[in-house]
């Protein structure tokens, strides 16, 4: 059995659907694992905002998002689309209304995956009912049955012996194409959760772990695992092997092709994990697999923008030690910071968070009761793997570098234009 997952920009049009079917018409027994379709989980972001703020264009939000998938739905089927599917994808839309008009509690992240989920769930529907129509069978599973998560809402972990035990009593099987949502689960007591933003990448891997899949392919809009993201440079090449310890390594730095917890299940069971381009379906793309040889890789080149460098240091200019990297970290788990990048002296302590946290502004009020905080925002951190001077040059020149970190393979810099 492989496994396929397709992302949302594979999914962008309908016409897309016959790419699919191209990529997928050989294989016998296939799980294609869906994300949400295109910008979707955008859409759905800014729906959940306005909803828990209670902002006046939710209905607004709500009817773009349902005009999106039922226009999409619709030309998949030539606008000539059978009445009990419409029914079906009515219903679906109706358990999303029926959310956006009741008063959220309090709790945002679990607010939030009550919501996001809705991207897969419509997309898996759209998919599995095209492929029917243009004579594909498939069944289509609420992923949700499978996976067992933690209930970390927004970022929850697939938990493993229990989502072993709900596969083996769900009396599912897996037999020729089967359809399944990406980055959605569910915890113990029912309540949905998302795996974090590109999780779809985790839940395929997750499969692949609990049905020990042959092999998982990610199919993406770019050739493969590429040495930077071609959408902001031109010198991008295609990486055609790394092996999972490089694959952890690039994700944990923030490369957006794979999700950081994607490797660790797959390499558990030697899984390889093939990521290829969904526009040139014939290229070999790239392979993530034990090596048990050295790669001389090229430099490998990692942007994470809008990122917020923050320095802390005691009101009484004590030394930076455990109890106060304590009381820091503390707050930071609690206001679900992740640190990207982190630095310390003698009586201060910095750090590289991505800009676009919520709870900013609650932990610099927090920070401020003990500590002199001080940030700077609107930066990038460039993280690159085997690096050389020329490499470091191209990245830096024209900019001011506001924090340096270099080992033996990897050098960061938090910069500043000019």
């Amino acid at each position: 059995m492989k496994i396929y997952k397709f992302g949302g920009a594979s999914l962008k049009i309908p016409g897309n659907i016959n790419t699919l079917i191209k990529i997928i018409k050989d294989e016998k027994d296939l799980i294609l694992v869906v994300s949400a379709i295109d910008k979707t989980t955008n859409a759905l972001e800014k729906l959940i905002d306005a909803c828990f703020n209670n902002n006046y264009d939710k209905e607004e939000i709500f009817n773009k998002i349902k005009a999106f998938h039922y226009n999409y739905l619709n030309e998949c089927f030539d606008f000539k689309c059978p009445i009990n599917i419409v029914n079906d994808f009515e219903n679906i839309i109706q358990k999303l209304e029926n959310i956006v008009h009741k008063t959220p509690d309090n709790d945002f992240d679990r607010f939030y995956d009550s919501i996001i989920c809705f991207g897969e769930l419509l997309s898996s529907f759209i998919v599995s009912n095209s492929l029917k129509n243009k004579g594909i069978n498939n069944n289509l599973i609420d992923v949700r049955k499978i996976l067992f998560t933690d209930s970390n809402y927004r970022d929850a972990k697939i938990l493993w012996e229990e989502s072993e035990n709900k596969l083996k009593n769900s009396g599912i099987v897996f037999s020729g194409i089967t359809i399944l949502q990406g980055f959605i689960g569910e915890d113990k007591n029912g309540i949905p959760t998302s795996l974090g933003r590109e999780g779809s990448d985790y839940t395929a891997a997750g499969l692949a772990y609990l049905l020990n899949a042959e092999s998982v392919t990610i199919w993406k809009d770019v050739p493969g695992i590429m040495n930077a993201d071609p959408s902001w440079c031109d010198f991008a090449e295609k990486l055609t092997e790394i092996s999972y310890r490089e694959a952890i390594e690039l994700a944990f730095y923030g490369a957006k092709v794979i999700h950081p917890k994607t490797i660790k299940p797959l390499e558990n069971k030697s899984i390889p994990l093939y990521v290829k381009s969904f526009l040139n379906p014939y290229d070999n793309g790239t392979v993530v697999k034990k090596l048990n040889y050295k790669l001389n890789l090229v430099p490998v080149y990692i942007l994470k923008e809008n990122q917020i460098l923050l320095s802390v240091s005691p009101k009484d200019f004590s030394f930076i030690v455990e109890e106060n990297l304590s009381k820091i970290f503390s707050l930071f788990a609690q206001y679900k910071i992740k640190v990207n990048v982190m630095q310390n002296s003698a009586i201060s302590f910095s750090v590289s968070i991505d800009g676009n946290n919520r709870y900013f502004e609650k932990l610099i009020e927090d920070l401020r009761q003990e500590f002199i905080v001080k940030y700077n925002s609107g930066l990038e951190l460039i993280t690159i793997r085997y690096y050389t001077d020329k490499s470091i040059a191209k990245m830096t020149s024209g900019k001011r570098i506001l924090l340096e970190q270099k080992s033996r393979n990897t050098a960061r810099f938090v910069l500043e234009k000019f």
